[in-house]
């Protein structure tokens, strides 16, 4: 075994020690010392209690080296050392996270290290726990900005969150909300929105207010990447039923000169056009009905979230009629905020069972031209009247409506969804979707407009 081999796995050793045992191994610290001291690094990086960001303000040499430090390792056997010491540093401030109670300090530490983390793993900061960031990645996996949809990098996602999750649970949230200090220290995040939402009828008062802002500002950060993806995606289809426009921004100029190329006069080295081409821009847009059915069971709140704001926003294109529908086994018509996702949120009651024919008697009657209406049914089709469900969306669908169910709409895309439904949905030509929200921004874009 070569020098740098033993001196790699000495590193390693000592990360794994500290992960599973927060106690120093005085062998493995003094050995790690050296090593860092060796590479030229500086020794807070085996300082757990010392954020990233701290490191890098102090050495803003090392920011470049923490970009895409786990997405590409190359073939550089020489900084294969140098890459674990960084790589320590990371996974340790990241994954250990120890117990007891949170403060808000601590909590804005660890989301700002989670953001270094997945920079170093090729992502925006967010893109792997579906934070506001996330919606504007491509969910393909790859590259710098991109969110991680599929496979290894959506389960680290959702480790990710789960730690996020676990560290918002383990604070006292109401007194930090109540101090207008600490609440100011919070970034929102999903699992953070989650919590608010859970707490929201047993606040008040500064505490209230706080939490209200919070979610309005994690409400205002996806609302305005998803506005850039709706403005994105394609919309509808050409008319060529319509004429085209005979304005000079509509000439096509190509075809122009190719269809007059017989006039071209060699003696005069002229091309005489007498017909101009135009380009069909006309597109065929009529009043379309959007129903967004949410089951605001607790299970379904990263997706709940998302798909409420993208309500909002189609529901404020021309010749959109959008309706919204939350439900548990109670079914509340939330349309008269549809324009405004906050207040649907602060609406909502997150837990309780899941009983989808109540939403169905509120959403049926509000169907009342089928092939000109989309559904988009947002639930884990985990229900207690299954066949009961299933006979009624099944004759929504039938009935020549556009039937889109939805498991999972976030960066990691996963989602339990019920098997018994989700085999029934893909018999039936609608399968279930679940990722990236683009996916659903494209379908409903493509029909609606």
């Amino acid at each position: 075994m070569s020098a740098a081999e033993t001196r790699r796995q000495v590193l390693y050793w000592r990360l794994l020690a500290r992960l599973f045992d927060p106690e120093e191994q005085a062998t493995l610290e003094s050995g790690s010392m050296a090593i860092v001291g060796d590479l030229g690094l500086p020794a807070t990086l085996l300082d757990p209690s010392v954020s990233i960001d701290t490191v890098v303000q102090r050495f803003p040499q090392l920011e470049a080296e923490f970009d895409g430090l786990m997405s590409d390792p190359g073939d550089d056997r020489e900084g294969e050392v140098r890459r674990a010491a960084l790589v320590s540093k990371l996974l340790l401030n990241v994954f250990a996270t120890g117990s007891g109670n949170v403060t808000a300090e601590q909590l804005q530490r660890w989301q700002a290290d989670a953001g270094w983390f997945e920079r170093a793993m090729g992502c925006e900061p967010g893109g792997l726990r579906g934070r506001a960031g996330s919606a504007a990645g491509t969910g393909t996996g790859t590259g710098t900005g991109t969110g991680t949809g599929t496979g290894a990098g959506a389960g680290l996602g959702a480790t990710l969150a789960g730690i996020e999750g676990e560290l918002v649970s383990r604070m006292r949230l109401r007194e930090v909300l109540a101090d207008n200090r600490l609440a100011r220290q919070l970034t929102p995040s999903m699992s953070l929105i989650e919590q608010l939402l859970r707490d929201k009828d047993n606040l008040d008062g500064v505490a209230l207010a706080n939490a209200k802002a919070l979610i309005r500002r994690f409400v205002d950060e996806v609302a305005e990447v998803l506005r850039t993806q709706v403005a994105q995606a394609s919309a509808g289809t050409i008319d060529r039923s319509v004429p085209p426009k005979r304005i000079f921004r509509n000439l096509d100029l190509d075809r122009t000169i190719w269809k007059n190329l017989p006039n071209w006069s060699p003696e005069d080295e002229r091309l005489y056009v007498d017909r101009l081409y135009y380009r069909q821009t006309a597109k065929r847009i009529e009043p379309a009905r959007l129903i967004v059915v949410v089951d605001q069971s607790g299970s379904m709140v990263d997706a709940m979230v998302n798909c409420t704001i993208l309500a909002s926003i189609f529901a404020g294109l021309p010749k959109v009629d959008v309706h919204l529908v939350a439900y548990d086994t109670r079914a509340l018509d939330l349309t008269p905020w549809v324009h405004d996702p906050f207040e649907v949120l602060l609406h909502t009651k997150l837990g309780g069972g899941t009983d989808g024919t109540v939403a169905l008697d509120l959403a049926r009657p509000k169907i009342t031209d089928p092939r000109n209406t989309v559904v988009v049914w947002i639930s884990d089709f985990y229900e207690w009247q299954e066949q009961a469900v299933w006979d009624g969306m099944q004759a929504v669908h039938r009935s020549g409506v556009k039937f889109i169910p939805v498991g999972s709409v976030s960066s990691g895309g996963h989602q339990s969804v019920n098997p018994w439904f989700r085999q029934r949905f893909k018999d039936q030509g609608t399968p279930v979707l679940s990722g990236h929200i683009k996916k659903l921004v494209t379908e409903l874009k493509n029909f609606l407009v």
